[in-house]
């Protein structure tokens, strides 16, 4: 059995199709309400189309619950660090949760629906990560239903519904969980606990995941106002092996509010032993914790993430924007695991939820930057598979540690066979060494480097000395790969590649120097003669046989930021003039993300802001404008577009940038309308940076 390694110290292909002509053809789609969501924290869906509804994802780090345009209900439940074998290419897939969180509401005895509801809206609140749907049932009430991912406890849900009646009514509230078809040999259980001063009704399922490899369980239970003795009687409805509920009827009167929550636990044997039972436990935990605690410990964990936060000055929409990008990457990770990000994060099954280098070069900067405990996590995610990386480059005939293009927490390649990115886009573990480094630079952190990041960089700088084909002095080859622009295949001395590996195999020198060591002296040998190719007219080439064609996304930019390998301005300017008219509308939106950091960090605001504007207007959905991973796309939440999109934010109009010397901040100019850029929170140090 796999476990989940839980540490006791606190530890994506892009944002696509963001052409700058479809800025302008494409409006965004969210609903703005001036008089209710003029402000940087909330965003507000009130013309809700069921037909085309992008669900807004709450989540705490392990758990994430996705939203249904139906009243009280929960579209996806997804499940962190926990993978079987289901579905597309004979690989693991991260797994779908059990639907514990959803109700059923009966008013005088008929259920409601859509087609009985007016007045529907649901309101993300991102201070707090709470999402509040409210909505009228004919003359008879309202409710408020709001739902969280509790942030202090990693395996647990709230809800809180506050009922108001606007005649006589009888109202049935139900407590739903519901199995995912991917779920197999579910068994539902209710049992009640009772002591003298509190009765604790327990709803609880358990299946098995799809090939039987972990056991998954969900509990939730009521939470009442109701002294001991005066709750509603619940009522036990087992309907079949993928479904069952409580309920309870109360009668209200004309005016009278009722307010109840139900909290639930959703975890599985790759977390802990005994899932059915630490589910139950969890559960009547949080029960008897009680909303307010509840609350008020969620609250506080939000309030700290928060601690570190990004302000446009003059620009309010600009801010929720950001703080939209923020608020997903904060809810997707979390501190003290060794557990990283997916390209959708938790807000679904895209990628089949593995790891890519979305994470390392697109999610983790501006998470290093503003909470390098979370980011921490991530990296403990790549060192506690480090000796399956090891295995890896030993089956592909390399030295050192060769990380898989996509992984679960096995460790072990999970690209699907037809797809060629697995056996050839080397230049992850690149960015996985790179990452290593960027963190000790910001945390001088030398007991994690020696280690962590130490044992990483090493092997990482063994595997690109073994992987070079020594031709000749400044033709240490690195033939037949994957580049970042993946539509050209098997190709040779890749920019972005060929300049990861120098940057890397020179960070495990410095990392060696800073840990009092001598470095091998074949890694700077090796750096220096790693060629990156040029056009006669000297823009730099980005692999050996390109000419010209469109590209998915930025390659040579890369070397600009972040290896800055190139850093004279005439140069990064001619390549940001060739490659930005050769990005592919098609292509992933993180490129023009990183377009825009030249262009801020060159001085050219207005240029930067219409890059900026391109890599992610275009691609909003309705009703929250969530990132969808191409322009008119369907998917779930699109985090490594949040990251590249906090990028072009932070380290091109913020200047912010990782140095030897810590974070510094360069000088760079504003758009028009922006009266200052604020960053706080940054770093260990908690530091404070101004553009003005």
């Amino acid at each position: 059995m796999t476990m989940i390694k839980l540490l006791a110290y606190p530890v994506i292909f892009g944002l696509l199709l963001c052409s700058m002509q479809a800025v302008h053809a494409q409006p965004s789609t969210v609903n703005r309400e001036p008089s209710t969501v003029n402000d940087a924290w909330h965003i507000v869906a009130d013309k809700i189309d069921p037909a085309n509804y992008y669900g807004i994802t709450v989540a705490n780090g392990m758990i994430g619950l996705v939203s249904s345009p139906e009243p009280m209900r929960v579209k996806d439940v997804v499940l962190n660090g926990a993978y079987d074998n289901y579905g597309r290419g004979r690989v693991s897939n991260i797994l779908k949760g059990f639907n514990f969180m959803n109700m059923n509401l009966d008013v005088d005895g008929r259920r409601v629906g859509r087609a009985d509801i007016s007045g529907y809206k649901q309101v993300l609140d991102m201070r707090h990560a709470q999402l509040t749907t409210s909505y009228d049932v004919g003359d008879k009430l309202s409710v408020n239903h709001t739902l969280m991912a509790l942030r202090h406890l990693p395996y647990s849900a709230l809800s809180i519904v506050e009922i108001t009646a606007k005649k006589d009514v009888t109202i049935t509230p139900m407590a739903v969980i519901e199995a995912p078809d991917m779920l197999q040999d579910v068994r539902n259980v209710y049992a009640e606990i009772d002591r003298p001063h509190v009765l604790i009704p327990l709803l609880t399922s358990v299946g098995k995941s799809p090939s039987g490899k972990y056991t998954v369980a969900a509990s939730s239970s009521f939470i009442f106002e109701e002294k001991h003795g005066s709750e509603p009687d619940l009522i036990h409805e087992d309907w079949d092996y993928n479904m069952h509920l409580l309920k309870f009827y109360k009668k209200l009167k004309a005016g009278e509010t009722y307010k109840f929550a139900i909290v639930g636990t959703l975890i599985s044997t790759a977390h802990t032993q005994d899932a059915h039972n630490e589910a139950e436990r969890l559960t009547i935990f949080a029960a008897l914790e009680r909303t307010e605690r509840l609350l008020k410990r969620h609250n506080e964990a939000w309030d700290k993430l928060w601690s570190s936060d990004i302000t446009i000055e003059g620009d309010v929409d600009a801010t929720r924007d950001v703080h939209s990008a923020m608020y997903h990457l904060y809810s997707f990770g979390r501190e003290g695991t060794a557990l990283s990000l997916s390209p959708m994060g938790l807000s679904g099954l895209g990628y089949n939820g593995h790891v890519f280098w979305d994470t390392e070069l697109w999610m983790y900067p501006p998470m290093l930057l503003l909470h390098p405990e979370i980011a921490k996590s991530f990296l403990e995610f790549r060192f506690q598979l480090l000796d399956e990386a090891k295995q890896n480059a030993f089956s592909h005939g390399y030295q050192g540690a060769m990380y898989p293009w996509e992984s679960t927490t096995t460790g072990q390649e999970e690209t699907p066979v037809w797809a060629l990115t697995g056996p050839f886009q080397h230049h992850i573990t690149g960015c996985v060494g790179w990452a290593a480094w960027q963190y000790y630079l910001v945390t001088k952190d030398k007991t994690w480097l020696r280690d962590r990041g130490w044992p990483m960089l090493k092997e990482i700088a063994d595997f690109w000395a073994s992987r070079v084909e020594r031709n000749g002095v400044g033709r240490y080859d690195i033939n037949n790969v994957i580049g970042a622009n993946e539509w050209q295949e098997n190709i040779d001395n890749n920019a972005f590649t060929n300049g990861m590996a120098i940057t890397v195999l020179r960070y495990a020198g410095d990392a060696a120097k800073e840990l009092g060591m001598v470095p091998n002296p074949d890694w700077a040998h090796v750096a220096d003669n790693i060629p990156i190719l040029k056009f006669p007219d000297g823009t730099t080439k980005e692999n050996a046989t390109y000419d010209g064609v469109m590209i998915k996304q930025a390659d040579v930019n890369l070397l600009a930021y972040p290896l800055k390998l190139i850093t004279n301005p005439a140069q990064v300017k001619k390549d940001l003039d060739y490659y930005e008219p050769r990005m592919s509308p098609e292509g992933p939106a993180m490129g023009n993300a990183i377009l825009t950091v030249s262009a801020a960090r060159a001085g050219d605001a207005e240029r930067a802001y219409k890059l900026w504007v391109s890599c992610y207007k275009p691609n909003e959905v309705p009703p929250f404008g969530v990132l969808s991973e191409a322009a008119g796309g369907t998917n779930p939440y699109f985090a490594t577009g949040a990251g590249g999109f906090l990028q072009a934010t932070m380290m091109g109009f913020g200047g912010l940038d990782i140095t030897p010397q810590g974070v510094v901040q360069l000088k760079t100019k504003l758009p028009k309308g922006w009266k200052s850029v604020t960053i706080t929170g940054v770093g260990v140090e908690k530091k404070t940076f101004t553009v003005r």
